[in-house]
């Protein structure tokens, strides 16, 4: 069986879930995991992931061998990366990975972890590091599953991450050149082209390195060449590769 495309969106229907951990059409709701998870999936399709991470948590700690546990550790997991608890969720994730390595959601799963990275890129304009990790998590994926049918968004999301530490290092060089290390900057900026050689702030940092190899003084025009850190527009990569951009969906209430 093969991970369905309805995963893109990363809210993957209940029969779609069910399917993944083994609990498909015409199975029984008799017993009390089942009826929990029943209610949670209810909650959790409605935006109520509170009430929803709830009734997952109960059938992990009470019916941890139940049919649909399994449903329930990827369900918590996505209950908390919709209320933006992305440390918790990426925790489960992780978890649901390392103890199911062979389950059909592991590609979802893998993209999911880059999602909690990447969700939190630009929080601090100091630290690229949620950037990088979002890189390799989502060049993991790829790796592993070149042809999942999240290979194409994961590969969009790696691009725009990189524009991001671009921008970071080109920051980073400006920075130096303000306090007069030149040498620093300069090292940054070859470090920037040779690295990133696709971004966005490639013509500054070009023209900005040939000032400095040059000698003849840095033009000090601070505004133009210092860049606003942010990731590029979603928009742009939805249109250029046709995809639905992950996460969850416009207007939904978190709770």
């Amino acid at each position: 069986m093969s991970v369905p495309a309805a995963g893109l969106s990363g809210c993957a229907t209940l029969d779609t879930m069910l399917g993944w951990v083994g609990f498909g059409e015409g199975s029984a709701v008799q017993e009390t995991p089942e009826a929990l998870a029943m209610e949670g999936m209810a909650d959790f399709n409605r935006g109520k992931y509170s009430a929803a991470l709830k009734r997952f948590v109960e059938i992990k700690d009470r019916f941890p061998f139940s049919e649909v546990a399994l449903l329930a550790e990827l369900k918590a997991a996505d209950s908390n990366y919709y209320m933006d608890k992305f440390s918790e969720a990426k925790t489960l994730y992780e978890e649901f990975e390392a103890n199911h390595p062979t389950n059909e959601a592991v590609p979802y799963v893998l993209f999911q972890i880059g999602m909690c990275y990447y969700s939190q890129i630009g929080t601090n304009d100091r630290d690229p590091g949620n950037a990088q990790n979002a890189v390799q998590a989502f060049g993991r994926l790829n790796r592993a599953y070149p042809h999942s049918p999240y290979f194409v968004e994961a590969s969009a999301r790696i691009r725009a991450a990189r524009d991001f530490l671009a921008q970071h290092e080109f920051s980073v060089a400006t920075f130096y050149l303000r306090i007069d290390e030149d040498k620093q900057a300069q090292g940054r900026l070859e470090y920037l082209l040779a690295t990133y050689p696709e971004a966005s702030v490639k013509p500054q940092a070009a023209e900005l390195l040939a000032q400095l190899k040059s000698g003849q003084g840095i033009e000090k025009t601070w505004r133009r060449f210092v860049p606003t850190l942010s990731l590029p527009d979603w928009q742009s990569f939805t249109s250029a590769f046709g995809i639905l951009p992950g996460g969850g969906s416009a207007g939904t209430a978190k709770e």
